[in-house]
């Protein structure tokens, strides 16, 4: 095993809170309820994928572009929010494993639907730490499609089967499975029970290796 893919969000640090409240002033504005529930439903897929789910709940039919337009609005929101972060959101327990891996000789990546990924990583202090960023601004498909993953294999130059992914979304761990990798599972992922590896903490990551 050559190199880690890494999905950001719930696995290096956490933006959930800055989603769901991003998502609920569009459902204010849409006249819909957004609860916790509806906003763990959205863990692991795209950006309109996600607003499906709040439109589950409107009377209204949109169009293509008005979704798009949507979209758009929830992002600004959820950017600004964003400016909130800072490297007090990456733990130390999680920088400390992704630098022990690092002297072990692994190649470190981040596999993420998010457009947003590298805003994120530049606010907790990771810009420029990882050897390939693949994320919502270079794949067509979104997971449980393997594309994020498998282009951020390419990036390291490495075979899917010599990289481990780290999911905590059940649609991340398939996508994982479906490029032929070798699949970890923390947090929400864990009780699924599809990963090779499910684990309680990401500082386990170093028993495996």
């Amino acid at each position: 095993m050559k190199g880690f893919i890494f999905d950001l969000d719930g696995v290096i640090c956490s933006t959930d809170e800055y989603h769901y409240e991003a998502w609920k002033v569009l459902a204010k504005k849409l006249g819909v309820s957004f609860s916790r529930m509806d906003n763990n439903r959205q863990r692991g897929v795209s950006r309109m994928e996600s607003l499906e789910v709040l439109l589950e709940k409107s009377e209204k039919l949109f169009t293509e572009d008005e979704k798009v337009t949507l979209a758009d609005y929830k992002n600004k929101i959820y950017q600004s929010l964003l400016n909130n972060m800072g490297e007090k959101d990456l733990s130390y327990e999680v920088k400390d494993t992704l630098d022990r891996l690092r002297e072990k000789g692994y190649k470190l990546a981040i596999g993420s639907s998010s457009r947003n990924a590298k805003i994120i990583l530049e606010k907790i202090g990771l810009d420029n730490y990882f050897d390939a960023v693949s994320d919502g601004n270079n794949i067509t498909k979104s997971k449980p499609d393997p594309e994020v993953f498998i282009k951020a294999a390419e990036y390291m130059n490495i075979p899917c089967e010599q990289c481990y992914v780290v999911e905590d979304a059940k649609s991340g761990v398939e996508a994982a499975i479906a490029g032929g990798f070798k699949t970890i599972a923390v947090g929400d992922a864990i009780k699924y029970k599809i990963a090779e590896y499910n684990l309680n903490s990401f500082q386990e990551l170093l028993k495996i290796v």
